[in-house]
């Protein structure tokens, strides 16, 4: 079924019925999601439909199956290039012309980026273009009569959690409110300027956030951490400039570089929004820390937890005691009572049914 589905893509593509392709692959891929062919040839059709990171995402899990496929790095290099990630196409196309010496795309592709690279000089100081040259407009489906009849739905469906962020002057933090996900289930890859997220826990629903970014970042100084409520991204900007969005925007213009040094350490990160009222950050984290401490814990954990709260509330008095006895009964006992604990040594005192015994070393 999945090589049916295949051959019919491989015909569409042909056909350039680009979008019905891409279904098709994806179809496809959902049958055999361990087949790197399927995912480079899917990351083509992207690239004809210009979705970029899409592309760049497909390519890169067709290289995470197949390291020796050679058009996986031409298809994430040429996606790249259009997003102006010459860096970043550069290498790929490096290590494609290694596995593919004969193929000559590749040296003349990678003439080409380094003529880029030289022209705008130092990647890590360049401003954000203002509009992205891809101006391959995507071909409408003409499905004839004879073809299979496919549903595509209209409209994608809604992501299966929602996300936000603020920036600092030199940082932008991307936070996606996704609750008890280990931390193995989540991959987040970073190009010049894109991002690609990706969350597979088992029993939910698959989640995947690949925008292409306001402004170039810093691949090798972005890092992440998958915490109990969230998993928290932090993209290191390539030039310190305020971003009036996370995703890039032909409309949207480029706004004055940020003067790091006249920025005191007491001011506070500004938080840019979408939407036209303004966002509460302040209630949002202090919902997370509600979220955590309300957190349902069992045995152990619920036990220890309620210790350090009895301990992180406490005076400096019923802290003593609780060290006190603690240490000195070997872990039998924990009294919050100073006045009887500090007068004299705190005795062991075993379960029921248990006794105490000396150890000698």
């Amino acid at each position: 079924m999945a090589s049916d589905l295949e051959t019919k893509a491989k015909e569409a593509f042909i056909d350039d019925h680009f979008e019905l392709a891409l279904h098709l692959y994806s179809q496809a891929i959902q049958l055999n999601p361990k087949h790197a062919e399927l995912y480079a040839d899917r990351a083509q059709a992207n690239i004809k439909l210009n979705n970029l990171t899409e592309a760049v995402a497909d390519a890169n899990k067709a290289i995470e199956l197949d390291p020796s496929m050679s058009k996986a790095y031409l298809r994430k290099a040429t996606a790249c290039m259009k997003l102006e990630e010459y860096q970043t196409a550069k290498s790929a196309l490096e290590t494609g012309a290694a596995l593919a010496p004969a193929e000559s795309r590749f040296s003349k592709l990678i003439k080409e980026c380094e003529e880029r690279i030289a022209e705008t000089g130092d990647v890590s100081m360049q401003m954000p273009e203002a509009l992205a040259k891809n101006d391959v407009p995507a071909k409408e489906i003409e499905l004839d009569k004879d073809q299979p009849n496919l549903e595509i739905e209209a409209a994608p469906p809604k992501p299966a959690y929602r996300h936000e962020f603020y920036q600092k002057p030199e940082e932008v933090v991307v936070t996606i409110f996704a609750k008890g996900i280990p931390h193995d289930c989540v991959k987040v890859d970073y190009g010049e300027q894109t991002l690609s997220v990706a969350i597979n826990a088992p029993g939910k629903e698959a989640y995947h956030f690949q925008p292409r970014l306001f402004a170039k970042i810093i691949p090798e100084k972005c890092r992440y951490d998958v915490l109990s409520t969230k998993v928290e991204i932090r993209l290191a900007k390539s030039v310190p400039i305020h971003w009036t969005s996370l995703e890039f925007s032909r409309e949207v213009a480029i706004t004055q570089r940020v003067n790091v040094s006249s920025v005191s350490a007491s001011q506070r990160p500004s938080y840019p929004s979408s939407k036209p009222q303004r966002v509460d950050w302040d209630k949002i984290e202090a919902q997370v820390k509600k979220e955590e401490k309300d957190e349902k814990l069992d045995g152990d954990a619920a036990l220890n937890k309620f210790f350090r709260d009895i301990y992180k509330d406490a005076d400096e008095d019923t802290r003593r005691a609780m060290q006190k006895s603690f240490v000195e009964s070997n872990g039998t006992v924990l009294s919050t009572n100073w006045k009887e604990v500090g007068a004299k040594k705190v005795e062991g005192s075993p379960p029921d049914g248990m006794e105490m015994k000396k150890w000698e070393y």
